[in-house]
């Protein structure tokens, strides 16, 4: 049997957890223990008429005009944080990857790779957090795969999803296409998202928790497009944070980026975090914020679309292109210095998406 989800109407409500074995076992029963976890765990969460049809894959109708298509894999550790996990990235990640080309999301897919001995209450928790994740951006999960392999080699849950979304603006979103003079704009304050996992894996305790930043992003990308603003390029800063976006973005359009460092906001907690860690925020992942680079004329309407929106309410403008040294971006200092910032050499955060 193939471990493709598949639905049918009569698998409406899941049964209770505590039907389940405890814990996945990779061998003994393990078709029939799939063809449950599929039947009534994973179709009543995301059940919808694509995956009606009990097929191998999705069949669905495309929108005139252009698609995105993206990829990406979710091994974040601890599973569960302040604020999500790995369920609520694993949606949001790719939600956020299609936004950044423009797009409205439309349908994931949902591969699982499930360790033996998993608590099955875990794997629960998990789905019921992609559910309400893709109920939030508006999108269905409509074809997908489980895997179980054994003790030791998966370390939990490791998910890949893939998106497909449609691109209604004529805009032509492109690190190529950023223009000296253009203004970089910020979504919010950066850093959460890894610290949030840091604190978890580390102990720390702060006055308030610190939680990730993890949110679908399409809404207040659509908006901005929808006012008419001329944006050239979007980036989500995930990975490599704030500095590495627009270092990559800088090298691609061949522009030089000047940023001013008392623009960019961060939590009290946060800061203190990264001095206690010794981390540098500016390179600390986000899981809910994105850069907007866009004509100077279009930037003060952009920044108040941008603030009207909930996830936009800290919006601020923190940099320019210009021409200049390729790549090159350069930020002021509190104190009035300029610093260059450079592209570290290797993660400073380990495993936090």
């Amino acid at each position: 049997m193939t471990s493709e989800f598949k639905s049918g109407n009569s698998f409406l409500c899941p049964i209770p957890i505590e039907q389940y074995p405890n814990v996945l076992m990779a061998h003994g029963g393990g078709g029939t223990l799939t063809h449950q976890l599929i039947e009534k765990m994973f179709l009543p969460a995301f059940g919808n008429s694509l995956l009606g049809a009990r097929h191998d894959g999705a069949i669905f109708d495309i929108p005139s005009g252009k698609l995105a298509f993206t990829t990406d894999s979710y091994v974040v550790r601890p599973l569960f944080f302040p604020g999500g996990d790995i369920g609520t990235l694993a949606v949001n990640g790719t939600v956020n990857d299609l936004a950044m080309c423009g797009a409205h999301p439309l349908y994931l897919s949902a591969g699982f790779i499930l360790e033996e001995g998993l608590p099955m209450d875990t794997l629960w928790r998990v789905v019921q957090s992609m559910k309400l994740a893709a109920e939030q951006a508006g999108v269905q999960i409509v074809t997908g795969d489980t895997k179980v392999v054994d003790r030791g080699k998966g370390d939990g849950i490791y998910i890949n999803t893939a998106g497909v979304g449609a691109i209604d603006s004529s805009c032509a979103i492109s690190p190529a296409n950023v223009k000296p003079g253009d203004t970089i704009l910020l979504s919010g304050d950066i850093g959460r998202h890894g610290i949030a996992i840091m604190a978890v894996r580390e102990g720390l305790e702060f006055e308030s928790a610190i939680e990730s930043d993890c949110a679908p992003l399409s809404g207040i990308v659509l908006a901005l497009l929808a006012e008419g603003i001329k944006v050239h390029c979007l980036r989500d800063l995930t990975r490599g944070g704030l500095a590495s976006a627009l270092i990559e973005i800088a090298e691609t359009a061949s522009l030089q980026f000047q940023i001013e460092e008392t623009a960019i906001p961060m939590l009290e907690d946060v800061k203190g975090a990264c001095e206690i860690l010794g981390f540098d925020p500016l390179y600390v992942a986000n899981e809910g914020r994105f850069i907007a680079l866009v004509p100077a004329q279009e930037a003060e309407r952009a920044l108040q679309k941008m603030r009207a929106h909930p996830l936009g309410e800290k919006a601020c403008i923190i940099g320019t292109a210009a021409e200049g040294n390729s790549g090159l971006v350069t930020m002021r200092s509190r104190i009035g210095a300029t610093r260059v910032v450079d592209m570290l050499s290797g993660e400073q955060l380990p495993r936090i998406c």
